[in-house]
């Protein structure tokens, strides 16, 4: 079996537990796939029972281990499917250092007591890391344990059998196996569940460059973004628009996203690149992925140009969160052209109103509205009273009377064309904003 990490060289099978046992009678250890299994915790149990046993025990049991290493060399190869290879190279090294350690630890162990050290411990944490590297299941590793343990277990009966051990002895020796192979199958566990979790994090953070790469301004070098696409195998689609949406739980959104989409948490922000957003019912798979949370979909560009589609979405969301654009769910760019022209940054906005509209905050918030509208209609209908008064649904003399008003709050700023274009521009975007 291959190295693991470091210079140390993972084992493929461990060599203890007793007689012939079932599968159901290993340790909870020995059936865990992927996480990292819980010690016995029944009463009465000492979790080194060999420390009650004689030394000399150990002497006792050492003559048969050479070749007990080559025998459960032979027989894991043959019974485990996923080990039944040549033992040439990384694989038969490794292998035999596993064995061989777990045999030796196991004597040390009653000679002298305490637990695995840590350098034995490392071998069989490595182990586990490599099969989950191998892309293997945990079980395949653990039924090279088990398998070990019953043929030591009765290799080690026939070594001591004719001994006047005791009832006692046998039994807490029956013990330590049981303990041994759960402490090596804990540490294997531990390492293939570290692993996968490296190389999810190791596979998030390639995909957070990748997108970054996209979205970024100004564009990345084509080359490279091609070359972070690959990385983590991602096929750039001829077209694509960015979704950004609230982060409360991005992974569960992205989770539904339509297939060969992108998407990352990146400062806080939740984003995604979604391919051919165009293609029949897209929008109501990505409205089906937000699941009624707000979302804010770019325009649809080449991916050259993701950044445009995501500047645009995180445009069209910062209106929305600043109360402009009062709509759930999905709202599209494109359906908000005006919007983003008019409210693209409110902050701006509420500036250009705050100045503009100054002569008008002394007014109750009554004669303020109505001040307000009138002013609007008759800049949008250039100063025609009658126009205006149609569109208001008032009285010509009406629009008059408050025309004289405005007229002597706005004074000369209602005939300068700067003056007019900045008045019905902070007009038009406070309506918006009340509409939506």
């Amino acid at each position: 079996m291959p190295a693991g990490p470091g210079s140390r060289t993972p084992a493929a099978a461990t060599t203890w537990p007793p007689s012939e046992p079932s599968e159901r009678d290993l340790s909870p250890s020995a059936r865990v796939n992927g996480s990292t299994p819980e010690k016995p915790s029944s009463p009465g149990l000492s979790p080194r029972p060999w420390e009650e046993l004689p030394a000399e025990l150990a002497d006792k049991l050492r003559p048969g281990l050479d070749p007990l290493v080559e025998e459960l060399i032979e027989a894991i190869r043959i019974e485990v499917p996923a080990y039944r290879r040549t033992l040439d190279g990384d694989f038969g090294t490794g292998l035999r250092v596993g064995v061989a350690e777990a045999l030796e630890q196991f004597l040390e162990l009653i000679r002298e007591g305490g637990e695995l050290p840590p350098r034995t411990r490392q071998i069989y944490v490595d182990f586990g890391r490599w099969e989950a590297g191998e892309g293997r299941r945990l079980e395949s590793l653990l039924a090279a344990y088990r398998l070990g343990a019953r043929i030591s277990w009765r290799r080690m009966w026939e070594t001591i059998r004719e001994e006047e051990l005791g009832e006692e002895t046998v039994a807490l020796l029956a013990a330590s196996v049981f303990a041994h192979i759960d402490g090596l199958s804990a540490a294997s566990a531990e390492g293939f569940a570290a692993e996968l979790a490296d190389r999810a994090g190791e596979r998030d953070r390639q995909r957070r460059r990748l997108l970054r790469l996209l979205v970024e301004s100004p564009p990345a070098d084509p080359a490279v973004v091609r070359e972070a696409a690959a990385a983590i195998g991602w096929e750039p689609p001829a077209e694509l628009a960015a979704l950004v949406y609230r982060a409360d739980s991005p992974d569960r959104v992205a989770a539904h996203l339509p297939s060969g989409s992108l998407a990352a948490t990146i400062d806080e922000s939740a984003i995604a690149l979604i391919p051919d957003p165009a293609a029949p019912g897209r929008r109501d798979e990505i409205e089906r992925a937000l699941r009624g949370r707000p979302g804010a979909l770019g325009t649809p560009v080449s991916w050259e140009q993701a950044g445009r589609s995501a500047e645009r979405a995180r445009a069209i969301q910062r209106i929305r969160e600043a109360g402009m654009l009062r709509s759930e769910g999905l709202l599209a760019a494109d359906d908000h052209l005006a919007a983003l022209v008019t409210l693209g940054d409110p902050e701006l906005l509420d500036e250009l109103a705050a100045a503009r509209l100054a002569p008008l905050d002394g007014l109750t918030p009554g004669a303020q509205e109505r001040l307000e509208e009138t002013l609007l209609a008759w800049l949008d209908h250039q100063g025609v009273v009658k126009d205006a008064a149609d569109a208001l649904h008032v009285h010509p003399q009406t629009v008059r009377y408050r025309v004289a008003q405005l007229r002597e709050l706005f004074g000369e700023d209602l005939d300068e064309p700067g003056a007019r274009y900045e008045l019905l521009l902070a007009l038009r975007a406070r309506r918006a904003s009340e509409r939506d």
